[in-house]
């Protein structure tokens, strides 16, 4: 396990018991990896898939831990970590013909966020 630098800030945000596969919300969370949290939000915004309101939600989670708890700014941080998890499988039965019973399995998953703060680049001169 890597230990990361005393500088870098990280918090960390949970949504458990989310209603959606794991495998449909890793597909948006792949999305916003390594973006800042600007860029997340409106990427977040124009996605097409429903999985992207409990992730904005834990999201924004994160970002009010980390602006709350350890006194980030929010300009200032990028998501470093988010994944999805299995979480417990409703199962439901369906009435079908002839008295036999189709069974429904209704996913859940745990979502997590992990956003660190990351030095501005503007300050930063490039030398050719």
């Amino acid at each position: 396990m890597t230990k990361t630098p005393e500088s870098t800030k990280r918090a960390i945000a949970h949504g458990n018991y989310v209603r959606g596969s794991a495998s449909k919300v890793r597909r948006v969370l792949d999305q916003i990896r390594g973006r800042s949290y600007r860029d997340a939000l409106i990427m977040l915004e124009f996605m097409p898939y429903r999985s992207t309101d409990p992730i904005t939600k834990v999201l924004r989670s994160a970002v009010a831990n980390a602006e709350h708890n350890l006194g980030i700014d929010p300009s200032t941080l990028v998501i470093s970590s988010a994944w999805a998890n299995n979480g417990p499988v409703m199962k439901r039965y369906r009435p079908r013909a002839q008295g036999r019973a189709f069974s429904i399995k209704k996913q859940t998953c745990h979502i997590s966020i992990s956003v660190e703060s990351v030095p501005s680049q503007t300050n930063v001169e490039v030398q050719n």
